[in-house]
């Protein structure tokens, strides 16, 4: 049973802007911390931005100002507005949930910047 499902990646110019969005059953949105991680090819997937249940925020020093966590909890949603994106941020991208551990994972969505 698929309970995370990211979309919104895609290919973007240096300088653009992206909108990922990650559709969580009810039961994990409303009771765990929401994340994005992202992975590059021949790197170690690393922790982009996460959202606690009362919406406190925590974003990697290599995103923060850019970009931004959010979530619609009428819709069980979590957003990740990606502004000023770099080549260096090109990635798949992943939506998980958990508490003390990221447990739920989605499949992931692929982002690219070109220069």
């Amino acid at each position: 049973q698929v309970q995370l499902v990211e979309s919104g990646g895609g290919l973007v110019q240096a300088g653009g802007s992206l909108r990922l969005s990650c559709a969580a059953s009810g039961s994990i949105f409303s009771k765990n911390i929401m994340g994005w991680f992202r992975q590059a090819p021949g790197k170690q997937r690393e922790l982009v931005a996460s959202i606690t249940t009362d919406s406190s925020t925590n974003y990697a020093d290599s995103v923060k100002g850019r970009f931004t966590i959010s979530r619609g909890d009428a819709k069980n949603t979590v957003y990740l507005q990606m502004n000023s994106l770099k080549p260096e941020d090109t990635a798949v991208y992943y939506c998980s949930a958990g508490s003390r551990l990221w447990i739920y994972w989605g499949q992931g969505t692929q982002v690219t910047v070109s220069s």
